[in-house]
């Protein structure tokens, strides 16, 4: 039986005519069959992500950037479309449905950035950073023993040569910004080989691996300091393109990845209410702070707040089990698991780029299963005033909104719900409104129930500290406000890159290096306003189940529902929980 069945799928996949739907029955099966199919293709290409899901059959290849290579994924994309086209959704039950619905427009979004956006001839931080991405995920999970994930190193290393030299021949009139962010990032990476890859292997202890890895790093640094030079030399001159999406590019990206189809001028009217909103309660809780002084004066005051270097592992534990207790007790969301991540200094190689950061195992990954919460900790040998400016970034509010974006009800809870999750498809597949959204959402929602919050009788200290948090929280609602605007602005052509800097400035205060750095961001993570549009979705969703439910609403059950079903767009989640096709916004 099972072999008669999979020569029906094989048959009905050789000659579908686009005009045919499949039968309910046959429906159902074909797509099952297709949806593996495709994740086995899908990670040949993109060996990396493989090896970060915790498919280690992976590990030894690497991205192939070769024009035939990229003609190949685009045209087996083209095929699986195609696949796929003859299903008819309305055979499939609602969540097959959903997943339908996300496979199809995980493939068009792929297209859109292979055949229209075009990256692989425009970024040439994607081929240097890619690289040391791939050797990053085998070493930041001890998943195998040493020798086994260093020699998959040595593997992908020596591909890493010829992946530069294509890059050579892809790259075609790139927007100077973005051979600019690879100058500014090739030291790094070839630090990166240089020391802490070497670091993060010396136990190894297979001789033949390590001598392979001595070769093989040390034409992976060679070839970097190479693309580095002819980056200044040779691409930088020529580095005349444009970075902008144009508004037509970045309508079918927020609908591909997003399932947005809300109209630009409606999502920015949507951005700028938010942000005339976050800025009236800015002023309001800086004047009960302190009349006398300008909101930001008031805001600097935070910064000061933070416990000492030493304290700061142990502030972030204390601040994790006041947060699952509060959770608990006023029932926000149900905790799958009594299991905490594990504090731990961030590991040398990750240091440069994070204060912080939540290091869950991929969905698929058996054999190293711990989630690891890394704080960046000062260095030993800086100065007393270097550290002191440090560590405002480590001040109480802050580390409460840190704590409750990263790990409670935040990514971790998140994570922690991955075994619910239906299929392959809402494992590997996320949309940023949901997965950022959500963490996003739970800055304000926590405050909101009362975290953090002065108790009825607080001295005028712990009044002052409660207001200072809230402030933080909304000084980092509103730079998620500057963000959903400048995303749209700047990739139509609204606006310039300088005025964007300004913008977060001045509606977002933020400071002009914050303003700088997050518009070099938004040139190539174009639709990167996804935090707050997934926190609105969020809010609404949660409105409409209010509404519709009345006195039986839950925010426990409500929050558990959510979570429950995936990491999806947030248009599927209203669909399954309100059972209509009402406006997300």
């Amino acid at each position: 039986m099972r072999t008669i069945f999979t020569l029906l799928i094989l048959a009905a996949l050789a000659t579908p005519a686009p005009a045919q739907h499949l039968s309910a029955d046959g429906a159902p099966q074909t797509f099952h069959f297709l949806a593996e199919q495709y994740f086995d293709k899908y990670f040949g290409f993109n060996p990396t992500a493989g090896t970060s899901a915790g498919f280690h059959r992976y590990d030894t290849e690497l991205e192939d950037y070769s024009t035939a290579s990229t003609a190949a994924e685009i045209a087996w994309l083209h095929a699986t479309d195609k696949k796929l086209a003859p299903i008819d959704a309305r055979a499939l039950d609602a969540a097959d449905a959903a997943d339908f619905q996300i496979l199809v427009n995980n493939i068009h979004s792929q297209l859109l950035e292979l055949e229209v956006i075009r990256n692989q001839e425009k970024n040439a931080d994607l081929y240097s950073s890619g690289i040391t991405n791939s050797v990053f995920v085998i070493m930041e999970r001890e998943y195998a023993s040493a020798n086994m994930r260093l020699r998959a190193v040595v593997a992908r290393e020596q591909k890493m040569p010829q992946v530069l030299l294509d890059a050579r021949k892809n790259l075609k009139d790139p927007p100077r910004i973005f051979t600019e962010i690879a100058l500014e990032q090739i030291d790094g990476d070839v630090s990166f080989f240089e020391n802490d890859v070497p670091k993060a292997f010396a136990s190894a202890n297979d001789e033949r691996a390590k001598a392979d890895f001595a070769r093989s790093n040390a034409a992976v640094i060679q070839a970097l300091k190479e693309y580095g030079a002819w980056l200044r030399s040779d691409l930088l001159p020529r580095s005349n393109g444009d970075f902008k999406l144009g508004a037509d590019t970045f309508r079918k990206k927020l609908l591909y990845d997003e399932m947005v189809d809300t109209p630009l001028d409606h999502l920015l009217d949507v951005a700028y209410d938010d942000l005339h909103k976050n800025q009236a309660d800015f002023a309001r809780v800086a004047k009960e702070i302190d009349p006398t002084r300008t909101p930001q004066e008031v805001l600097a005051e935070l910064g000061a707040l933070h416990p000492p270097p030493d304290q700061l592992l142990s502030t972030f534990q204390q601040t994790f089990d006041s947060l699952t207790t509060f959770i608990r007790v006023h029932h926000i969301v149900t905790l799958p698991s009594d299991v905490t991540p594990v504090l731990e200094e961030t590991p040398p190689f990750m240091r440069a780029t994070t204060f912080a950061s939540m290091d869950p195992p991929g969905p698929y990954e058996t054999e190293s299963t711990k989630a690891y919460f890394n704080v960046t900790l000062p260095e030993k040998g800086w100065a007393a005033d270097r550290v002191a400016d440090y560590m405002t970034a480590f001040n109480v509010g802050t580390i409460v909104s840190t704590s409750v974006h990263e790990a409670y009800p935040g990514h971790y809870v998140q994570y922690l719900y991955t075994p619910t999750y239906q299929s392959k498809i809402r494992r590997l597949i996320n949309a940023n409104t949901n997965v950022e959204g959500w963490a996003h959402y739970c800055e304000q929602m926590m405050l909101d129930a009362g975290y953090a919050a002065a108790p009825s009788d607080a001295t005028p200290e712990q009044l002052r500290k409660a207001k200072l948090v809230r402030l933080g929280q909304i000084q980092d609602a509103l730079l998620r406000d500057a963000r959903f605007v400048v995303s749209i602005k700047l990739h139509s052509g609204q606006i310039t890159f300088d005025q964007a800097v300004d913008f977060f400035v001045k509606e977002g205060y933020q400071s002009h290096e914050t303003g700088l750095v997050e518009t070099k961001r938004g040139t190539g993570d174009p639709t990167y306003l996804y935090y707050t549009l997934g926190k609105l979705q969020i809010m609404k969703l949660r409105e409409d189940m209010k509404k519709k439910q009345g006195a039986q609403f839950s925010l426990e059950q409500f929050h558990d529902q959510f979570l429950r079903q995936g990491p999806i767009p947030i248009k599927l989640i209203r669909k399954a929980m309100l059972h209509d096709d009402s406006p997300t916004l």
